[in-house]
């Protein structure tokens, strides 16, 4: 019996050997326009094996560990392929792209074009930029390479390096100087919509950075994609089927200079915090069901439900801990009944405790440009931000002509935090303010995706999906309490009266929930006319918005003022025994909600476009890509009641036409040239007459039912050049002609009653210039490991007006974006470093209202410098990699300013602050490691 079992055992052995010694090779067959070739020929030179590309393009081969292949391209009506010398190594992705040129004119392909697997090789880790040089309109692209070479950990840091982009509060992207409302999201293909209850953007910080496969930002418009912005559309891929099993796992630790090791303030919360998740401790209070069942109880009933409440107004004082990370990421890619299937997933969880030091200033200046402070608040916001999320997808390839893909991803991205504030305000009697804040603002972000790729004949593709989101944003037990006095020697004393207020004694908790429904299809014709490849295209999508917006806002408050109760701490003040019957005769603390129909709103919106686009190959040089979208967007807002004064609706149709001209000077350059209208809509929250104070500004927020949709007329024009794998130079100037732009604007007044709101300025423009450059410093033997690489971009505007007596830049324009960065690299040792710049020009962060006499001025974004830094070292034969990051070397302040003189730039020395940042410099250092490889 020993014998057979050995003999059974060495045979399992040399199949585990000979499996071992076996790797796969993957990669997709694209043409010259970036469309995937269905059913090339990838063969072993002399022999009939091999493989066939599926409907994307994609290919799969099993090639010997240490032998090198030639492989052999081909397809009706392109140039055959033949690539020497490739081989598979163990420990990294083995992908290839191979990228097939047209036939010439009356010949069927029997050219053969010849590379090495080096050159290969360049040029898949070059993917994207190739994918730029061939892509039908203007655009940016960001690879996932790029994305591990940066210290970014989100989204959003990611997108602050593309040519002509920013990022306002660490997540709302600006492209082109144009403010977050002017640009577009799309996920795997699919619309996205705003993730803000307060503003039209979307939230990019909710995607974590490893999971994304790459990023593309389309500057000009086709018809073939949303036409609802004008600044740029951010299409982020998420990771699809792997070239190869893997599974990763990723530990880390940090520390920022402002927070951690030092104090640390928080309010009591629940045993889910860690996870980001409100366990029900900050839940309604025992007793309570409806707005409308609340109204109708007697005062006493009212006052004995506050009572009830948890007495969670103190904060107590901690040490912050280090930040901590986790993520693990893997995916397979394997046969099922003959059918190959593919999958990634992964999770992520990243805790960090911030300590941001702020300033809010209220200024008033004069026409000859003297300025006194009127409210000077001094805050401390202590921040434990959680980020917890997973990404999942399977897609089967069923033959060659038919793949099906599902992807979800889940995000749960809470923000924590209290906020400290001592001040002087003299619009009051009060001259000395202390107060704060408890916040736990919580957003789940959930999205699946099911889309289908068909080749239905050899000409004829179609591509179809569906799409289920959902965000819901929840804040419970929000609390505020602000305490004054009118000199130093006074007692500190509570503001609370016989007043409701939102401003102090307040307990408020907002729900917003987003359901989008999404369906579509395209359907693309190729044929051959002129000698040339064509393709013509059209399409339908099916986009239906539900949202329901409530915020219920409690209030502490006296009927008879009791100076001994209003002189007790924040963790005194509310305790039960304070609390009377909530008759107008006592002297205790009652309790009851604000009302009114405005905090409550909800939205309905269903967006059918169609599309029919043409792409053609006029010469070998000139290619034009042209079509015509139409869009009709149907919308209700406020109440479905018509008689309600809340209910807004409209309904209109819009024709966005586009063109996009390529002209290849030679097979490295490109000049481009494009023009289209878009279309930019109000968001639905500023459309909304929902009217709530905003602590940290020190204002409320009021929608505007009137506003008016923006049409956008855009040109572009731009000339590309490739010099070599991996490089790229880019020089273009575009134009943008705004008819109605949206802003917000703010009215200031004393006591915290300033007011943001929005408003429909008669038209804008804006132009300018951007440079973008990628270089290998091989000329010098010194330098010949580094690649430097950067972006920089000049923008005018001015939005004028003479009912708003306006003449000035766009909201949010900048006048110039710089993104430099140092990459070096020893590929034997797997050592790399990466130093990163970025800079933006001042800019408008609140327009000032200055109708009727109001002359609110403008508070302008200060220039700051922020420099990031990243060493990487490959450990244990390359199967682990440690990482240093650290970000924002300079921890610069960041000034948010009104001028005091006619000088718009930034004057430290003389300029009135209106509010002022400084979050700190974050230390971090991670340990990954790959258990398969």
């Amino acid at each position: 019996m020993k014998r057979p079992l050995f003999t059974l055992l060495a045979l399992l052995g040399l199949v585990m050997i000979s499996f071992s010694q076996n790797e796969k090779l993957s990669g997709k067959v694209l043409n010259t326009r970036n469309e995937a070739i269905v059913g090339a020929s990838i063969k072993f030179e002399g022999s009939n094996t091999g493989a066939i590309s599926g409907v994307d393009g994609s290919f799969t081969l099993t090639l010997a560990i240490g032998k090198k292949y030639t492989l052999v391209i081909s397809s009706v009506g392109y140039e055959t392929k033949t690539i020497q010398d490739v081989e598979v190594v163990t420990g990294q992705a083995n992908e290839l792209q191979v990228l097939m040129v047209e036939s010439a004119k009356n010949t069927l392909g029997g050219v053969t074009v010849t590379a090495t697997a080096s050159s290969a090789r360049k040029e898949t880790s070059a993917a994207l930029i190739q994918f730029q040089k061939n892509t039908n309109t203007v655009a940016s692209v960001i690879s996932a390479e790029a994305i591990r070479r940066s210290p970014d950990k989100t989204t959003g840091e990611v997108l602050k390096r593309v040519p002509g982009t920013s990022i306002m509060e660490g997540k709302f992207i600006v492209v082109r100087g144009l403010a977050d409302r002017y640009n577009q999201a799309m996920i795997n293909g699919i619309l996205l919509t705003s993730t803000e209850p307060d503003r039209k953007t979307f939230s990019f910080d909710l995607i974590p950075a490893r999971m994304i496969d790459n990023i593309i930002i389309n500057k000009a418009f086709v018809p073939e994609y949303p036409g609802e912005w004008a600044g740029g559309l951010i299409q982020v891929n998420t990771k699809d089927i792997p070239s190869k099993n893997f599974f990763n796992v990723e530990i880390g630790t940090g520390f920022n200079t402002q927070s951690t090791w030092n104090s640390f303030y928080k309010t009591p919360g629940g045993d889910l915090d860690w996870l980001g998740i409100d366990d029900g401790t900050r839940g309604f209070p025992k007793g309570y069901t409806t707005k409308s069942e609340f109204s109708i109880l007697p005062a006493a009933a009212k006052t004995a439900i506050g009572k009830g409440m948890r007495n969670a107004w103190a904060a107590s004082e901690t040490t912050a801990p280090l930040n901590i990370a986790f993520q693990a990421n893997g995916g397979f890619n394997t046969l099922v009944f003959g059918k190959k299937l593919g999958g990634t997933f992964g999770v992520i969880y990243n805790r960090t405790k911030k300590n941001i030091q702020i300033q809010n200033r209220r200024n008033v200046i004069d026409q000859n440009y003297n300025t006194t402070i009127e409210t000077n608040m001094h805050d401390q916001r202590y921040s434990d931000e959680i980020f917890a999320g997973a990404l999942g997808s399977l897609s089967m390839q069923l033959n060659p002509l038919n793949k099906i893909s599902l992807k979800s991803i889940i995000n749960v991205n809470t923000n924590n935090f209290y906020t400290q504030r001592n001040g002087t305000d003299i619009s009051r009697n009060d001259s000395y303010l202390k107060g704060s804040e408890a916040t736990f603002k919580e957003n789940v972000f959930f999205t699946t995706q099911l889309t289908g790729e068909h080749s239905l004949a050899t000409p004829l593709t179609l591509k179809w999906y569906g799409a289920f989101n959902i965000l819901d944003g929840y804040i419970p037990d929000q609390r505020r309490l602000v305490y004054s006095r009118v000199n130093t020697t006074d007692p500190w004393r509570a503001v609370i009266s016989n007043t409701l207020s939102q401003q102090s004694g307040s307990r408020i908790y907002q729900s917003l929930s987003d359901y989008i429904y999404t369906a579509g299809g395209d359907l693309a014709y190729k044929y051959t006319w002129l000698g040339y490849k064509q393709t013509i295209k059209g399409g339908y999508m099916l986009q239906i918005k539900d949202r329901l917006y409530d915020a219920v806002l409690f209030a502490n408050n006296l009927h008879v003022d009791n100076d001994v109760l209003r002189q007790l701490g924040d963790g005194d003040i509310f305790r039960p025994e304070n609390f009377g019957d909530g008759s107008i005769n006592s002297n205790l603390v009652s309790f009851d909600a604000l009302v009114g129909k405005t905090y409550r709103y909800l939205a309905n919106t269903i967006l059918n476009a169609g599309y029919i686009q043409s792409d053609n190959q006029f010469t070998e040089k000139l290619r034009v890509v042209w079509g015509l979208r139409v869009e009709d967007y149907d919308q209700l807002i406020g109440s479905v009641k018509a008689y309600d004064d809340r209910h807004t609706h409209t309904r209109v149709t819009d024709f966005l036409p586009g063109v996009n001209v390529t002209y290849k000077l030679n097979t490295k350059t490109n000049i481009r040239l494009s023009g289209s209208q878009t279309v930019v809509r109000p968001e639905l929250r500023e459309l909304s007459s929902l009217n709530l104070y905003d602590f940290e500004l020190n204002a409320s927020v009021q929608g505007n039912p009137n506003l008016e949709r923006t049409k956008v007329i855009n040109a572009d024009l731009r000339y590309e050049v490739y010099p070599a794998s991996g490089e790229v130079l880019t020089i273009g100037v575009f134009y943008k002609h705004f008819d109605k732009p949206i802003e917000q604007l703010l009215n200031e007044g004393g006591g915290g009653a300033s007011t943001f709101s929005y408003q429909n300025p008669e038209e804008a423009y804006t132009y300018g210039a951007e440079l973008e450059f990628r270089k290998k410093l091989t000329f010098m033997n010194a330098l010949k490991n580094f690649t430097f690489q950067g972006n920089l971009a000049y923008m005018y505007s001015r939005v004028t007006d003479l009912g708003f007596d306006l003449d000035r830049t766009l909201q949010g324009q900048s006048p110039y974006v710089l993104n430099f960065g140092l990459l070096y690299d020893l590929e034997k040792p797997g050592f790399s470093a990466t130093l990163l710049f970025n800079q933006i020009g001042e800019r408008i962060y609140l327009v000032g209202d200055k109708s009727a006499g109001a002359g609110t001025p403008d508070t302008y974004e200060a220039p700051r410098a922020v420099f990031d830094l990243q060493l990487s070292k490959k450990l244990l034969k390359k199967k682990a990699e440690l990482r240093l990051n650290i970000s924002d070397l300079l921890n610069q302040t960041q000034y948010f300013y009104q001028n005091t003189s006619d000088n718009k730039r930034f004057q430290k020395d003389s300029d009135a602050y209106r509010f002022t940042r400084k979050v700190g410099t974050t230390f971090s250092l991670s340990f990954n490691y790959s258990f398969l490889n």
